[in-house]
């Protein structure tokens, strides 16, 4: 059995999701976000793990499901608090952040016999899960973030320690408003699309 680690902003306006605005509000985008989180966690919730983690930044809300420890983000790059993440688990450890929605229990559930490490890549270049056999920080920090080429040198990092990595399927973050959009019709029936239907049809209004 693992721990679980979701790392995520409190979804506030102004805070979250700024790319989603326009044409979405920043009470729009946050809603969008809670909405996010919201799915994330459930799917967490629902993977057989010894340990759940709320990695967050700001104070947790009713959107957070019972069974889950809650420990605040170090200060610092997204390296830093990814890497301070792992530093909490003394295990294997699979770390997602709340930008997909569409992750399922499936997804999730990893078993790190015959390999190291595992790795989720997304499309716009970054990675959307990461695992670890034996955490080690170190292999995260010093790891450029939020570029194309994050997710190809993070993966290199793993493969330069000698870990064997096995891939996880590629996902779509929800940055843009048509990743919002791609990313519901993936998942028709999680809170994400019902959200994403209300606010564009109250900007439709």
């Amino acid at each position: 059995m693992i721990t679980l680690l979701v790392i995520a902003k409190e979804p506030l306006p102004g805070r979250v999701k700024t790319r989603l605005t326009p044409p979405f509000s920043p009470e729009q985008a946050a809603i969008l976000a809670e909405a996010s989180l919201s799915d994330t966690l459930r799917a967490v919730a629902e993977t057989p793990a010894t340990r759940r983690v709320l990695v967050l930044d700001g104070r947790p809300g009713p959107w957070l499901p019972p069974g889950f420890d809650v420990v605040p983000q170090c200060t610092g790059g997204l390296d830093a608090r990814l890497a301070d993440a792992f530093a909490h688990c003394a295990g294997p450890a699979l770390l997602i952040g709340m930008d997909t929605p569409q992750v399922t229990p499936e997804l999730l559930t990893v078993d790190f016999a015959g390999c190291d490490a595992y790795f989720g890549p997304a499309e716009d270049g970054g990675f959307w899960a990461l695992g670890l056999a034996r955490p080690e920080p170190a292999l995260l920090r010093g790891v450029p973030m939020s570029t194309p080429e994050t997710g190809a040198v993070q993966r290199e990092r793993l493969v330069a320690a000698g870990l064997r990595v096995r891939d996880l399927p590629r996902l779509r973050d929800v940055d843009t408003a048509a990743d919002a959009r791609a990313v519901a019709a993936l998942a028709p029936h999680g809170t994400f699309a019902a959200r994403l239907a209300d606010c564009t049809a109250a900007g439709a209004r």
